[in-house]
């Protein structure tokens, strides 16, 4: 059975850093694509993040253009688990954080596997 778990979560004031992490069991992280993405109250969920890594290890990452400069998506593939280092947080990050894990990148409905999220929110 496959599990993503998120963790890493909280409240944190603005231009302040949280580091998010997903653990993945079941499943192995070292190929294919995983992303992050987020859901704001009564807003549509978006990709914030995803790093895709082929066969011959080779990898690319995708960040949202809200998040460039911000965030940086990391893997460690010793522990099976997926980061997601958020710097200079605004309080319109604030959202639950999800990741996700697939043979390829995409919206959210194409990956295989999603987590249930963690919760972070930027106060002013």
């Amino acid at each position: 059975q496959v599990q993503l778990v998120e963790s890493g979560g909280g409240s944190v004031q603005a231009g302040g850093s949280l580091r998010l992490s997903c653990a993945a069991s079941g499943y192995t992280l070292s190929r294919g694509c995983m992303g992050w993405f987020r859901q704001a109250p009564a807003k549509e969920r978006e990709k914030v993040a995803s790093t895709y890594t082929t066969y011959t290890d080779s990898r690319s990452t995708y960040y949202a253009d809200s998040v460039k400069g911000r965030f940086t998506v990391s893997q460690d593939n010793a522990k099976n688990t997926l980061y997601l280092q958020m710097n200079s947080l605004k309080p319109e990050d604030t959202a639950m954080y999800y990741c996700a894990a697939g043979p390829r990148c995409g919206d959210w409905l194409s990956y295989s596997y999603r987590g249930q999220g963690t919760q972070v929110t930027v106060v002013s």
